[in-house]
């Protein structure tokens, strides 16, 4: 009983800072995909477009 317990506290904790990061990331405009933005049918959504 007591290991499930363990084991369920460091999963959430796991999830928890992978969620973390990726909102950092999307907030510092920072891609997570970790490719090249050439062929990629979503990279319009990836990187708006600023007027000025």
């Amino acid at each position: 009983m007591l290991a499930t317990v363990i084991i369920s506290i460091v999963l959430i904790v796991m999830v928890a800072a992978i969620i973390r990061k990726l909102y950092r990331d999307k907030k510092q405009g920072v891609s997570s995909c970790g490719g090249g933005c050439s062929g990629c049918p979503h990279a319009s959504a990836c990187h708006k477009e600023t007027s000025v």
